[in-house]
């Protein structure tokens, strides 16, 4: 059976030319599916009795399974994702008031099975890598949360900041991009669809060539050899390298656009005087915001290293006013859902892993090697 949820409009016109069908079919399709949450070509009145018949036989719409949701003091809800396999990962609800007083619903969505990367303060990282999701595992997370909302709301913005990197499932996280913003399906703005990468360099032309979403850059450091610890895929693309890939995606995004730049402030390793001023001379000149956000703990049972700790309030106002000083824009990201593990850094799920990651950080209670083998497969271009 084909799947039709997370298809691109391209994908299903030539899905339908494939049945001898006329490219409006696709449109059609893609209404029924996204704005009307349908899943049943049945129920498809303006579609032709034959043609839903053929479809029932050789396609259907089929997303990921959510189990109940976890719902944290501030509102922020958590779901467990059931994918191929009986794997699981996680989706993220973090419903908001904009400053114009507009109601807003962010869902941080998964694209892996884990992560491939194995960041040092990143709960996902240490669980290991099990696969990549499928653009309907991945669109399916918010076709799944668009139809658990209140009536009259909407999913109006996506962060690819769950489960995973994008960037090394690229294809289908591509795919998903362009249906969360086509306006037959969930119709939202490039300026609200962000993808965040931890670096992978290579991908990020790839990327210019594909689309002008937001990016978000999980930078954390403004020193090769600090970042080379935090975020081991430094080692094979050095700041150097990533910020001239973000330079030219900014090229190719407008004068009006800017990036994200996602720091982690850990208390005593990456938060000093010192680290902020780098940060501003690092950054001088290029188009970017820092978005700054204490380090959230996790268990150490889930390979948390024990000299991590999220640093003082004070610390990390200081820190932003070094920023400001600067002339660097630099925002708080408020901790949200930090006490049901859904805070940025938490999310871990259930599902087998190929690296055996997991059971090195059990074995050793905290560090371990990198996985450079399969990064550098999965980097790959």
């Amino acid at each position: 059976m084909t799947n039709l949820l997370g298809m691109t409009r391209a994908r299903l016109k030539a899905f339908f030319g494939g049945l001898g069908e006329k490219p409006y079919r696709a449109e059609q399709v893609m209404k029924w599916i996204y704005r009307d949450g349908v899943a049943d070509f049945e129920a498809m009145t303006d579609i032709a009795k034959p043609l839903r018949r053929r479809l029932a036989d050789i396609a259907d719409i089929r997303a990921p399974g959510f189990g109940p949701g976890h719902r944290a003091a501030d509102g922020v809800v958590k779901w467990p994702v059931t994918v191929a396999g009986g794997q699981k990962v996680e989706t993220v609800l973090i419903p908001d008031v904009s400053a114009s007083g507009a109601k807003r619903n962010t869902l941080c969505i998964s694209s892996q099975v884990g992560c491939a990367l194995d960041c040092s303060f990143c709960a996902t990282g240490k669980q290991g890598f099990g696969a990549n999701l499928r653009r309907a595992e991945i669109v399916g997370q918010a076709w799944r949360a668009a139809r658990l909302l209140p009536p009259g709301e909407t999913i109006t913005n996506v962060v690819f900041m769950g489960m995973g990197e994008p960037l090394l499932n690229f294809d289908a996280a591509m795919d998903a991009v362009d249906v969360f913003m086509d306006h037959l399906a969930f119709g939202i703005s490039k300026r609200r669809v962000t993808v965040s990468t931890a670096g992978v360099a290579p991908r990020i032309y790839d990327m210019a060539a594909r689309t002008d979403v937001s990016l978000a850059i999980s930078l954390h450091a403004a020193r090769d050899d600090l970042r080379d610890a935090l975020v081991p895929l430094n080692r094979k693309y050095p700041i150097a390298e990533l910020l001239s890939a973000c330079r030219y995606y900014l090229d190719s995004m407008g004068e009006r656009r800017t990036i994200t730049i996602e720091y982690t402030l850990i208390d005593g390793v990456n938060d000093r005087r010192e680290d902020a001023e780098a940060l501003v001379e690092l950054l001088a000149g290029m188009r970017a915001k820092v978005n700054l956000i204490p380090f959230n703990p996790f268990p150490a049972a889930n390979g948390c290293p024990a000299a991590y700790r999220r640093p003082s309030r004070n610390r990390v106002l200081y820190f932003q006013r070094q920023l400001l000083a600067g002339g660097l824009p630099a925002m708080l990201r408020t901790t949200r859902g930090d006490d049901i593990a859904a805070a940025c850094g938490q999310l871990t799920g259930a599902f087998e892993d190929r690296t055996r990651r997991r059971a090195r950080y059990q074995q050793r209670g905290l560090g371990g090697p990198s996985d450079q083998a399969l990064i550098a497969r999965e980097t790959a271009a």
